[in-house]
């Protein structure tokens, strides 16, 4: 337990690698501890779901459109079928104001495919103050490893 009580290792993982894949045990409660400690060392962390994720890059750091969804019978009229295309910020953006260094913390990981995880550790090499951390699934205790190592097996 003392592993998760200081965060230091995980602290210094997360620094070196930049994108950690994270297994965490099923009754939660070891994400909290760690992303409190995280902003208690100065980072700025985001907390969100893997789940419609898309393109990477572009739901993180540009502005894009989405599409409401579909709501069964509509009318053929304006726009009735696929729906207005709306603007949404970019989800890191107001994160990277000042100079402190920023976790993205994503759950459910395991929906991406490995193409998403690559953008993400390459996302991690352009923007040094990005550290990203996806949860894989669950385990009996919690563990992380690099996102690489994790893609090459």
């Amino acid at each position: 337990m003392p592993l998760v009580l200081s965060g230091r290792g995980f602290r210094r993982d997360l620094e070196a690698c930049g994108c950690l894949a994270m297994f965490v045990p099923l009754e939660g409660g070891t994400e909290t501890r760690l992303l409190r400690r995280l902003r208690a060392a100065g980072y700025r962390t985001q907390l969100s779901s893997a789940r419609g994720l898309g393109d990477p890059e572009v739901f993180l750091f540009q502005i894009h459109g989405i599409r409401p969804p579909h709501l069964g019978h509509q009318s053929v009229g304006r726009n009735g079928a696929v729906g207005e295309v709306q603007q949404v910020m970019p989800q890191l953006g107001e994160l990277f104001v000042g100079s402190a260094p920023v976790v993205l913390w994503l759950l459910e990981g395991q929906v991406l495919s490995r193409s998403e995880l690559l953008a993400l550790c390459d996302i991690c090499k352009r923007e040094p103050r990005l550290r990203v951390v996806v949860e894989m699934g669950g385990a009996r205790s919690l563990h992380w490893q690099p996102m690489n190592t994790l893609l090459e097996a």
